[in-house]
C-alpha cells in the first residue's frame, strides 16, 4: 500500500483529494495537513510514500517544503498540486526531484491517472533495482507521463484516452479493441483507434491472438 500525505490549505479541495485518493487501488491517505509545517511535523511522525503537495500554502511554498524535506532526510515522492502556469515554477518544481505536477482544477480521472502511473513507477523501481541499459531507463521514466494531448490526433480527447489507457491497465492480460469498446460502452472503432494511438506513442504494444479459425486478432497490452 502506497502511503500519502494530502498537503492542501483549502479544506473542500482537501476534502475532494482524500476522497480521491482513497479510490484508487493500492494508495491509502496517511494523512492530511493544511500548512507547511504541519506537513514537516506529520512527515516526521507518519511513514508516509508520496506527498500530494499544494505549492501555494500559508506558511510556506511548497518548494521550500520539499527543500526542507530533503533537508530532513525525507526521501517521500512528491506530486506538484497547484493553480500556477508559470513555467519558473514548474521548472523550479523538477530541479527539486518532484515526480508529477497537476494543475487545478482537476477530475477524478486526472489524478487517478497520475497515481496509476507512479504506482507502476514505483513498482518497476522496486522490482528492478537496477537497470541494464539506456531503453530500459527511458521506459522507466516514461511510465510517470501520460500521452500528450498536444499531440493528440483530431478528433480524440484526452479525456478518452485517459479511460483506454485505464482499462488496459488494470486488465490481467491483453485486451482487444472489442473487448476495450464493451468495458467503456464505445465502438470498437473507436476503441481501435485510441489503441493503435497507445501503440504508437510507445505505451502499448501489439500482439497476435490467435484461437479462432481465420486471421489471428490484435490484442493490446500496457507496457509497464
Amino acid at each position: 500500500m502506497i502511503r500519502v500525505l494530502v498537503v492542501e490549505d483549502e479544506p473542500i479541495a482537501a476534502d475532494a483529494h482524500v476522497v480521491y485518493v482513497g479510490r484508487v487501488p493500492g494508495f491509502a491517505v496517511a494523512g492530511r495537513a493544511g500548512t507547511g509545517a504541519d506537513a514537516l511535523r506529520l512527515l516526521s511522525r507518519v511513514p508516509v510514500d508520496l506527498v500530494l503537495l499544494d505549492m501555494h500554502l500559508p506558511d510556506l511554498h511548497g518548494l521550500e517544503v520539499v527543500r526542507a524535506m530533503r533537508a530532513a532526510g525525507h526521501r517521500a515522492d512528491v506530486i506538484a498540486v497547484t493553480s500556477a502556469r508559470d513555467l519558473a515554477v514548474v521548472r523550479a518544481a523538477v530541479s527539486q526531484g518532484i515526480v508529477q505536477y497537476l494543475l487545478k482544477p482537476f477530475v477524478f480521472a486526472t489524478l487517478r491517472d497520475k497515481l496509476d502511473r507512479y504506482r507502476d513507477y514505483r513498482r518497476q523501481v522496486l522490482d528492478a533495482g537496477s537497470v541494464s541499459d539506456q531503453h530500459e531507463v527511458d521506459r522507466l521514466l516514461a511510465t510517470l507521463r501520460s500521452a500528450d494531448p498536444v499531440n493528440l490526433p483530431k478528433g480524440m480527447s484526452q479525456e478518452s484516452l485517459d479511460a483506454v489507457s485505464a482499462s488496459l491497465r488494470g486488465a490481467a492480460a491483453g485486451r482487444s479493441a472489442a473487448e476495450v469498446a464493451a468495458v467503456l460502452g464505445a465502438s470498437r472503432v473507436t476503441a481501435r483507434r485510441y489503441l493503435e494511438h497507445l501503440a504508437d506513442v510507445g505505451l502499448a504494444s501489439r500482439h497476435a491472438r490467435y484461437g479462432n479459425a481465420g486471421r489471428p486478432e490484435v490484442e493490446y497490452r500496457w507496457k509497464a
